[in-house]
């Protein structure tokens, strides 16, 4: 177990793919789909893995996730606009094509949030702690709902709102910070819980009190790299 003082800080800042619940596992199906589909049409050999998910995707908006990884591979598509339909073979045409087929896959299975993270998320909010999740996913709210855990969380940052405020995503840190206000605490006094490097550099950029590293396939070296000062394989070890 890791002994945390809840009592030295005033928030908590989920990211919730991967840290609150599973749903990274979804999101991971969706894109290698999505991406392989794309190549294999295109006649690139080198597929989709999911080494490219944590190097090129996780944790960012979508359509930035889209971009990296298509530079990754060299491969150069119209940036496109948030309309576009799934079928257009542009940056935004392939982010919604990747969003069809989560939803369908969520609206098929479920989601269930983590054992370990329900349990810390009804000790925080036995303990009156204000927590937010700051997810770059604009199902956000959808995830929550279906998982039966939206009840513990006073503000959600997800994509649709960054986008509508132009708040920049993660690597930045302006989505957390912008959660923090919402929250009404310091940076200084609020613990960011995260999974994906992105989100984790995102914590220490904007110089949060504490940054706990979730690992889910990252690897605790890479978590830590990024920014993360402590690492747990699950959230019930931080009761």
């Amino acid at each position: 177990m890791t002994r945390l003082d809840w009592d030295d800080y005033a928030a908590a800042l989920f990211d919730l793919d991967g840290v609150v619940t599973p749903t990274a596992e979804v999101h991971m199906r969706a894109w290698s789909q999505m991406f392989n589909d794309f190549l294999t049409a295109r006649g690139v050999a080198e597929p989709y893995t999911d080494e490219d998910y944590f190097a090129h995707v996780d944790g960012k908006p979508r359509y930035e996730g889209v971009a990296a990884f298509l530079a990754s591979r060299g491969i150069d598509l119209p940036q496109g606009d948030p309309s576009d339909n799934p079928d257009q073979d542009t940056v935004c045409g392939l982010g919604n094509r990747k969003n069809d087929a989560f939803n369908e896959v969520l609206a098929r299975d479920g989601v269930e949030a983590y054992p370990g993270s329900v349990r810390l998320l009804e000790a925080l909010a036995e303990r009156n702690l204000p927590m937010a999740i700051v997810s770059s996913s604009k199902n956000a709210p959808a995830v929550l709902e279906a998982a039966g855990v939206d009840h513990f969380f006073g503000f959600v940052m997800h994509g649709g709102v960054a986008a509508e405020r132009g708040i920049a995503g993660k690597p930045a840190p302006d989505t957390f910070l912008a959660a923090a206000e919402e929250l009404g605490v310091e940076p200084a006094q609020a613990v960011v819980l995260e999974d994906a490097l992105s989100g984790v550099e995102a914590g220490a950029a904007g110089h949060f009190g504490l940054v706990i590293g979730v690992d889910r396939g990252a690897g605790e070296q890479a978590l830590t790299g990024a920014g993360a000062t402590l690492v747990v394989e699950d959230l019930g070890e931080l009761l």
